[in-house]
């Protein structure tokens, strides 16, 4: 196993990873993890709580402009191909992409 190390914050968001994990994961529940981005620094700030509104969060990419919409599938497609790859790796090396709660 490799030592622990961290992301760069400015790198987990740009590359997708903020995107994806709100979209597909919390703002379902209606959460949604916060980046504050001051000058050159940026920092996760927080959780927004949405449970009690029964649609959640979400980013309305569907009514966006078409810049913005292709950002956001650049991001899924990225996250998409990392996904696939790491949970077949993952696969091999463990017996499971995502590992289980027995």
């Amino acid at each position: 196993m490799e030592e622990n190390k961290k992301m760069n914050i400015a790198e987990f968001r740009e590359k997708g990873y903020l995107q994806e994990l709100n979209r597909r994961f919390l703002h379902p529940l209606g959460l949604a993890l916060e980046i504050t981005m001051d000058g050159d620094n940026e920092r996760i700030s927080g959780v927004w709580d949405h449970r009690n509104d029964k649609e959640g969060i979400f980013f309305d990419v569907a009514n966006s402009e078409d810049e913005r919409k292709i950002r956001f599938l650049e991001r899924k497609m990225f996250i998409d191909s990392e996904l696939n790859s790491r949970l077949k790796e993952r696969e091999g090396i463990l017996g499971f992409g995502i590992e289980p709660i027995n």
